[in-house]
């Protein structure tokens, strides 16, 4: 049946009031999902200031409690959703880059309703299984802490497959995940140098095994072999290219601002490259998966707070402030 359920509505100006909101049956190929988790991200911050006509949250998990006609994922499964509602007939789908997908139906919580309410409607192509060994807190870790860094380090393995030092720009939830992920797949004796303007945020890279640097005191960066950027800021892509090796490569994972290249120097000389990546592959869950399961402990590290949907506004305020690595908001099981 149909449900309403008091959902936040991102007003603007950093005001969330919660009404009563309408979901809908799902439809063929469709699931209904219960929320039972999302972790906030820094691209939240346009909605929480500039307010939303759908409901946020695009990194969700949950339990499916309705299935449209077509479907094959049980009810009372639990599972992540991705964020790219993609179409899986485009060129890009066929090739499995449905990061790339060139016919999306949705952005979850950008176009279409996301996870700060308590039900989302996906498409079952784009709802990844996790079973019941994985609580829904952990299991957001799968989607842009685990999910964006792991496509990043694939990326950067194009250019390199022999990375002996890493930089990262901006110690936030990405540049943590990126951390840990270098840790996990390209072993714990790889320096990893991390710089945040946050000193609570250097601080606690310092704690997971990174050297922290705080880029408005230092004057030049150690070498690297590769670099990535999670900030988006052009100074910091900037001082990210410059610090990297020959045959090396910047790694461009936040959006936001621009690079000016000088390409003699800078890429043709040297060598080096600069590439974006966007999200990472509906595929690469499975593996991730997998990697969370062995290494739990490792990878939760990276969320620092869980607060329930009814102190999102707090939660979205912490968050903003720098001080905290990854922020889960969670729903009421009722």
């Amino acid at each position: 049946m149909p449900v309403t359920a008091r959902a936040p509505r991102f007003e603007g100006e950093g005001k969330i009031n919660f009404v009563d909101h309408y979901y809908r049956d799902p439809g063929p190929g469709e699931l209904l999902l219960r929320v039972e988790a999302n972790a906030i991200c820094g691209t939240d911050r346009e909605q929480y200031y500039q307010g939303s006509d759908a409901v946020p949250g695009h990194e969700a998990a949950g339990i499916v409690v309705a299935a449209g006609p077509g479907t094959t994922a049980p009810v009372g499964v639990r599972g992540a959703v991705f964020l790219m509602d993609y179409c899986g007939q485009c060129r890009s789908c066929r090739l499995g880059a449905t990061n790339q997908c060139l016919a999306k139906r949705a952005d979850m919580g950008f176009t279409h309703d996301g996870g700060y309410g308590p039900y989302e409607l996906v498409h079952e192509t784009n709802f990844f299984p996790v079973g019941d060994d994985v609580s829904a807190v952990s299991a957001t870790l799968l989607l842009d802490v685990m999910g964006t860094s792991g496509h990043a380090i694939g990326r950067a393995h194009l250019v390199r497959p022999d990375i002996e030092s890493v930089y990262i720009a901006g110690a936030g939830p990405i540049g943590l995940g990126l951390l840990l992920a270098v840790r996990l797949r390209l072993g714990a004796d790889v320096p990893v140098y991390i710089s945040d303007l946050s000193a609570w945020r250097r601080d606690y890279a310092g704690q997971l095994g990174a050297e922290p640097i705080d880029p408005s005191v230092t004057a030049s960066l150690p070498a690297a072999d590769m670099a990535f950027d999670s900030t988006g800021r052009a100074a910091a892509r900037r001082s990210a290219l410059d610090c990297v090796t020959k045959r090396g490569a910047l790694i461009c994972v936040g959006h936001g601002e621009t690079l000016t290249l000088d390409v003699s120097p800078d890429l043709i000389a040297p060598e080096r490259a600069v590439l974006g990546s966007e999200y990472f592959r509906y595929e690469e869950m499975a593996e991730n998966l997998d990697l969370l399961r062995a290494h739990r402990e490792v990878m939760e590290k990276a969320i620092t707070h869980t607060m329930p949907v009814e102190q999102l506004t707090d939660a979205m305020e912490l968050f903003f402030a720098g001080q905290t690595g990854k922020v889960v908001v969670t729903q009421d099981a009722s």
